[in-house]
């Protein structure tokens, strides 16, 4: 495996449109092909659900694509983050998309969170009023968390992870380990011995060793290793890398 490019800039599609469409239309923005979150250290990890140029853009509620509410961009599901206006009128982010209502999506990034927040987007694309949270981008940025520590723990209970340096190391060794946890408070000496065991397997280091420790019931974790052997254990890995992923870039600047 060889590091990622570096992220490409977004693009827009040819404002002129292809023949067959009404003059003056001007189709939706969609994010540019093999685009990378940021911050995910040593190999990178890939953002799920960048999608190229093409159609869909309207796509029904079940479809795969959803259109930025402020940015205007098509993605896919996993690179929005969703929400719904409960029964009360609030705004309320709904990241595995199973509330009922209405789905209104933006981009998974903070600044474009906020934008909504300040620009009244929500109110408009729902055509009324709604609450939103003033610590609404908070919110989500801990659910984001959240639901890739709770992963994390998925994959304990499965007997997936090793933990420890010693056991990860060797784990890492043998070839079975498709991707390490590594503290981002951990010392950098042990990160580096840890991850040099296993060249060309991804390396996430966005989560505190207290985070890591809470995830998996223990009192104290640097080192982690995820192995995975059938397919609905390198399901559960890719679930978790697309998760990384997203809230990396929920956090980067822009």
């Amino acid at each position: 495996m060889t590091d990622p490019p570096p992220i490409p800039s977004r693009v827009e599609a040819n404002a002129g449109g292809k023949k067959g469409h009404r003059k003056g239309t001007r189709k939706p923005p969609v994010a540019a092909e093999g685009a990378l979150a940021h911050g995910v250290v040593a190999l990178g990890v890939a953002a799920q659900g960048v999608v190229a140029e093409g159609e869909g853009a309207e796509a029904p509620e079940s479809g795969p694509l959803r259109r930025c509410l402020v940015t205007g961009m098509v993605q896919t599901k996993t690179a929005l983050v969703r929400f719904v206006i409960d029964p009360e009128g609030a705004i309320v982010p709904d990241l595995d998309g199973s509330l009922p209502g209405r789905g209104l999506w933006l981009s998974a990034r903070r600044d474009v969170v906020e934008t909504a927040t300040a620009k009244k987007a929500f109110a408009r694309a729902a055509r009324r009023a709604v609450v939103v949270p003033n610590d609404l981008a908070n919110r989500v940025e801990a659910l984001l968390r959240r639901r890739c520590l709770e992963t994390v723990g998925l994959a304990r209970r499965a007997g997936l992870v090793a933990a420890g340096f010693d056991v990860v190391k060797a784990a890492a060794k043998q070839g079975h380990v498709m991707l390490l946890l590594e503290a981002s408070d951990g010392a950098m000496d042990g990160r580096r011995k840890v991850t040099g065991a296993a060249p060309g397997v991804p390396v996430v280091d966005v989560f505190s060793a207290a985070e890591l420790a809470a995830a998996l019931g223990r009192e104290h974790v640097i080192h982690v290793a995820i192995s995975a052997s059938r397919a609905s254990e390198r399901a559960l890995v890719a679930r978790l890398l697309a998760d990384v992923a997203r809230l990396v870039g929920y956090s980067a600047v822009a």
